[in-house]
């Protein structure tokens, strides 16, 4: 099913894939966490598995700190610093219930993370320690880290912008403009805004300046649909990565499709083949050359028969992650 453009990795985690992300520097290095309790740290032009490193419990997010380490959160409440050189981890801190996001701010150089226990806390890395817990009015689902600013996506469709800088009040208090829960939040790379996603089959395109003229521009939209027997299958969407260069955008849905949108245009870009089974992750690499694409049952169903969680990574071109000039009209 794979073509030239596109293979699947070696030796996939046993069971789901929580999240992929690459390495800040380059598109050689994919770190992916999983339910089967491991951080895998994969070579993706040698497709080989470089290290692997277990938590006591299911692993939710991983994230880079730099290209040398690791930090990961999950179910054991636990969140461990790896270093990919030496092999050794190290315990940082916990959180009150499980670790659903980690992330780190190069801007202001700390890792956040967030919680089903409704704080999120920021880390020194360079200790590493405990840098400040922040309640939040629900359990955090999702996070992403804009500049030196934190939008934070939370139980009961609430988003809150905090300032990574002055972290004593809340700068913005928000619901989302979509109906149904959020499943993923992901912030612009110019900084502008942030594209929030929806387990009914619906993305919004937000703005952060809170002026009436730039809050005229958001709008929402409608995706991973399908129509079986003439009954539209409405599906979440699991994932959003950004191109980091085309300020474009991909999507995941539990479809098994991935869409890239040009959120200038409100036109859809293209969209790749159909793939095994629900798209639970996506990341671009930094220069925008490569999508590593996590497709892995998400229990949608319940616990029926299901393809084999993997790893698919593609090369992009600019034919399907550039805004087209002069291209205009809705979806």
């Amino acid at each position: 099913m794979t073509g030239s453009n596109e293979f699947k990795l070696n030796q996939p985690p046993e069971d789901g894939i929580s999240s992929v992300k690459f390495s800040p520097n380059t598109s050689q290095f994919l770190l992916v966490s999983s339910w089967d309790t491991s951080v895998r740290l994969y070579d993706v032009p040698a497709n080989s598995m470089r290290l692997k490193y277990q938590h006591t419990g299911a692993v939710l997010d991983c994230a880079f700190y730099d290209p040398t380490h690791a930090w990961s959160g999950g179910l054991d409440h636990q969140l461990k610093m790896h270093d990919l050189n030496t092999d050794q981890e190290n315990l940082v801190g916990t959180h009150d219930a499980p670790i659903r996001c980690v992330e780190y701010c190069p801007e202001v150089n700390v890792m956040v993370t967030g919680s089903w226990d409704q704080t999120v806390k920021l880390w020194d890395p360079r200790t590493p320690c405990n840098a400040g817990t922040f309640s939040q009015p629900e359990k955090v689902y999702t996070l992403s880290v804009s500049g030196d600013r934190l939008i934070v996506g939370t139980a009961g469709r609430r988003v809150l912008v905090w300032d990574l800088r002055n972290m004593g009040y809340v700068q913005q208090r928000r619901e989302s403009s979509l109906k149904y829960q959020t499943r993923c939040i992901r912030a612009f790379p110019n900084k502008q805004g942030y594209v929030l996603s929806s387990i009914e089959g619906r993305v919004a395109v937000e703005y952060l300046d809170p002026s009436p003229e730039v809050q005229k521009k958001k709008y929402a939209f409608k995706c991973h649909r399908l129509k079986e027997n003439n009954i539209e299958q409405i599906y979440p969407v699991n994932a959003i990565s950004f191109h980091n260069i085309h300020n474009t955008f991909a999507t995941g849905g539990s479809d098994g499709f991935v869409n890239i949108w040009d959120p200038f245009n409100k036109k859809r870009l293209c969209q790749f083949h159909r793939y095994p089974t629900s798209i639970a992750s996506l990341a671009f690499s930094n220069d925008g050359t490569t999508l590593a694409i996590a497709s892995s049952y998400m229990y949608e169903m319940d616990d029926t028969e299901h393809p084999e969680d993997g790893i698919f990574i593609r090369q992009v071109t600019d034919a399907e992650t550039k805004p087209k000039q002069g291209a205009s009209g809705l979806w």
